[in-house]
């Protein structure tokens, strides 16, 4: 009964909102679970990011989100299994898990950012805009190419690997509550002049959700492919980003590809030097695009594999 219940209630949702990712991706005219976290972030921080006691202000808009979120979750899917029974919830389990999964969005975005950029440097650097959030007006081909790679490392832990491990651990409510805690720091986690102090809990907050997702996530880009030897270039580079996490995956994308990322970034108008992660400045090419892509998606399948199987016992 224990088997049939994990099946059903844990491993069906996550296979089925898995999969409609993999279809589908984010459909751009239906509502978007994430955009109304923003929409919450920014109301907040519109009101509250003013005067003394910002730090505080801001800590408890991020925990009060975040622990609402998963209290609504787990209200949601309760209320689906009593008015629907465990199918309904099996249902809504999984609609969700597709909305907290975004790996075949993030590999498109970032190949259309090569394929731009082949085309006109203008439109590649409007492309990849919408994936990162540094200013992109005065990037650059090669810093294009570069600031696309460096999200698709960033952001297979993000949004791909990260909510997997917080849906292993917590289920549908810790990977809603993970999204929250992500989509905090991607609003106000920044060290600028505005946000430094309001974000400062935020930041944390995702510091800590991210520790080991990115840690895992570096781990698997190697053991996919096959190249576990630079695990000591990962540990070297790694912590000598600006970020406790995002270094580590980075790092592995980069002792992968041979190539040099970080350096200056310019945010909301100021200037951040982000320590160089490897150290061949070589032109990237649409090959190590293509390279990138399939071992992140190996990456991918590993990660659902793992936590099939460690459901099963």
């Amino acid at each position: 009964m224990n088997i049939l219940y994990v099946t059903i209630c844990r491993i069906l949702p996550l296979l089925l909102g898995w999969i409609m990712d993999k279809l589908w991706a984010d459909p751009p005219r239906l509502p978007h679970p994430i955009v109304w976290f923003g929409r919450l972030i920014a109301s907040g921080e519109r009101r509250l990011n003013a005067g003394r006691h910002r730090v505080l202000k801001g800590g408890l808009l991020a925990v009060g989100l975040v622990a609402g979120v998963y209290v609504l979750t787990v209200v949601l899917l309760t209320a689906s299994r009593l008015l629907g029974g465990v199918w309904l919830e099996v249902l809504v389990s999984a609609v969700l898990v597709f909305y907290c999964l975004a790996g075949t969005t993030l590999y498109r975005e970032v190949r259309d950012v090569f394929l731009a950029v082949d085309r006109s440097l203008d439109e590649g650097r409007r492309q990849v805009a919408r994936i990162v959030g540094r200013d992109t007006g005065e990037l650059s081909a090669q810093e294009v190419r570069t600031a696309a790679l460096e999200t698709l490392a960033e952001n297979l832990s993000d949004g791909v690997v990260a909510p997997l491990f917080w849906y292993l651990l917590l289920g549908v409510p810790g990977m809603l509550a993970y999204k929250m805690i992500n989509t905090l720091d991607s609003m106000i986690g920044y060290r600028t002049e505005r946000y430094r102090l309001f974000g400062r809990v935020a930041a944390r907050l995702d510091d800590a959700a991210n520790y080991i997702p990115a840690r895992l996530t570096a781990f698997l880009i190697l053991l996919c492919a096959g190249r576990l030897s630079l695990l000591g270039f990962v540990a070297r580079y790694g912590r000598e980003h600006a970020s406790p996490n995002s270094g580590y995956p980075e790092a592995a994308l980069a002792g992968l590809l041979d190539c040099r990322f970080g350096g200056p970034h310019n945010y909301f108008g100021q200037l951040f030097w982000k320590p160089y992660i490897g150290a061949n400045d070589r032109t990237l090419t649409t090959a190590d695009l293509e390279r990138s892509l399939a071992v992140c998606r190996r990456a991918e399948y590993a990660m659902v594999a793992l936590v099939v199987l460690v459901l099963c016992f």
